[in-house]
């Protein structure tokens, strides 16, 4: 499956939750742990644990690898582990926390 495929699945499962401010980044060759990072948010620790559990039913759905899923909800972050394509889930406050997305702002977005 190409790596744009995997995301849209991603992308749509996150949709399907209503996530908001999702995000995807190709970071081919920038990084060494993934081809893609998508990124998204969650409103409180039960859409959280929605979300992680919604990307990692599509992924399997889709054929697609999940190696592992971690964090807590009430953690405000959780990372779904696809291989090429990783999963964060955020809570507001987290995602502004960890800032994260500014790793990648030279990255184009998928």
């Amino acid at each position: 499956m190409l790596l744009e495929e995997e995301v849209a699945v991603a992308k749509a499962a996150l949709d399907e939750k209503k996530a908001t401010g999702i995000k995807a980044y190709d970071v081919r060759g920038a990084s060494g742990l993934a081809n893609c990072f998508v990124v998204a948010s969650g409103t409180a620790a039960p859409h959280l644990k929605a979300l992680a559990a919604g990307v990692e039913g599509a992924m399997r759905k889709a054929g697609i690898k999940v190696y592992r899923v971690c964090g807590e909800p009430e953690s405000g972050w959780m990372v779904i582990d696809c291989i090429d394509v990783v999963v964060h889930v955020f809570s507001p406050e987290a995602r502004a926390y960890y800032g994260l997305e500014k790793l990648w702002d030279n990255a184009p977005q998928i």
